[in-house]
């Protein structure tokens, strides 16, 4: 540990302890004992072609980038009271208890820009919460409400904007955009999530990258830490089909484009009824490795 806190002691603090004045009494102190370097540390992530292009195989990269992933499963946990409830019964433990003055407060102070663009929609920035269905299949996107702001580190998203939307149903399906699997984050209120920490020990989970999408004059990069090689594919990307899983080979290319810049599926797919005879296909869908071509981005 380069610092005297890191986010996986705040996070685990927030898991034991949520309810009443999670602000004061769990992320203020925490704050508090953050140097000033901890906040110029997360900053060099910040910066596209720089730090990650270097250092991404040198502890100090691999350190950062899992600090970010530790520090997202803070933000996840803190989202929650902003999202809407899943329909599902809820486990009996609280919401945490906090403004989202408080939220931004904690995040600022690490360094980072918030944002409540909520006017064209836009899968890098925003994360579809909730679809109403517009009466014309072919509409497009519009958002109708902001629920939760999002967050910039420099050039690196580090948190997408939630967002109620309104759009046809060939764009966005109500109950699969906003209630299928969505894939790079560990925790919502509302639908379930995957991301590679799943499935392993307590210590080993911590271990986990945090996905680097960077939005450059030169245009989106997303998943950079997918261009590294992932079990020896490094060209791996939605149309190269090779090494891809049965199930994934069924998803369309533009359908595996959707999936990776939108984190989650949009429609049921086309392939439905064969991908029904693999239970929990959803799930297994492994798109971490997945890029784009720079052009493409």
């Amino acid at each position: 540990m380069p610092y005297e806190v890191d986010a996986r002691e705040l996070y685990e603090a927030l898991a034991r302890c949520e309810g009443a004045q999670t602000y004061e009494t769990i992320v203020a102190p925490w704050l508090d004992q953050a140097q000033s370097g901890y906040r110029a540390w997360l900053a060099t992530a910040g910066g596209f072609g720089s730090w990650w292009a270097e250092k991404e195989t040198e502890p100090e990269g691999q350190h950062l980038v899992r600090e970010l992933y530790a520090l997202h499963r803070v933000s996840d946990r803190l989202l929650l009271t902003f999202q809407p409830p899943s329909g599902e019964p809820r486990s009996p433990d609280p919401l945490p208890s906090l403004s989202e003055g408080e939220y931004l407060d904690a995040f600022t102070a690490l360094g980072m820009s918030p944002f409540r663009d909520g006017d064209a929609f836009d899968p890098f920035l925003h994360e579809i919460a909730e679809v109403e269905q517009a009466d014309d299949p072919h509409a497009p996107i519009e958002i109708t409400e902001v629920l939760w702001p999002g967050l910039m580190l420099g050039r690196l998203l580090f948190n997408r904007s939630g967002v109620r939307i309104r759009a046809g149903v060939e764009h966005a399906q109500r109950g699969v955009a906003d209630r299928s699997p969505l894939y790079w984050s560990f925790l919502r209120r509302h639908r379930p999530t995957v991301d590679l920490s799943q499935g392993w020990g307590s210590n080993s989970r911590w271990r986990t990258d945090f996905r680097l999408d960077y939005r450059t004059p030169a245009g989106d990069r997303l998943n950079v830490t997918g261009n590294r090689p992932i079990d020896g594919n490094a060209d791996l990307h939605p149309d190269h089909p090779n090494n891809l899983s049965p199930e994934e080979r069924l998803l369309t290319p533009g359908v595996r484009r959707e999936l990776l810049r939108h984190r989650c599926l949009l429609r049921m797919p086309e392939a439905a009824d064969a991908l029904a005879g693999s239970p929990g296909w959803e799930r297994d869908l492994m798109p971490f490795g997945w890029r784009l071509p720079g052009s493409e981005a």
